[in-house]
């Protein structure tokens, strides 16, 4: 039928999350007790982007597998 828009979204996703792991879990733990709490935004919104962009992934694949 043509391009499947999970293939998109999920690399997307998966690399924007990645971005946001890396730089929550190498970024000076200070930032985050100034402005959030002291909770790590970025590691825990990277985590659920990226879980989110590699349950995307693994769905295109399986739907191109079917096909």
């Amino acid at each position: 039928m043509g391009l499947d828009i999970r293939w998109p979204i999920g690399l997307m996703f998966t690399l924007i999350g990645a971005l946001l792991v890396i730089f929550g879990a190498a970024s000076d733990k200070a930032i985050y007790d100034q402005h959030s709490l002291g909770i790590n935004i970025n590691l825990i919104w990277g985590v659920v982007l990226f879980v989110f962009g590699t349950f995307m992934l693994f769905m295109a694949w399986r739907g191109s597998k079917k096909s």
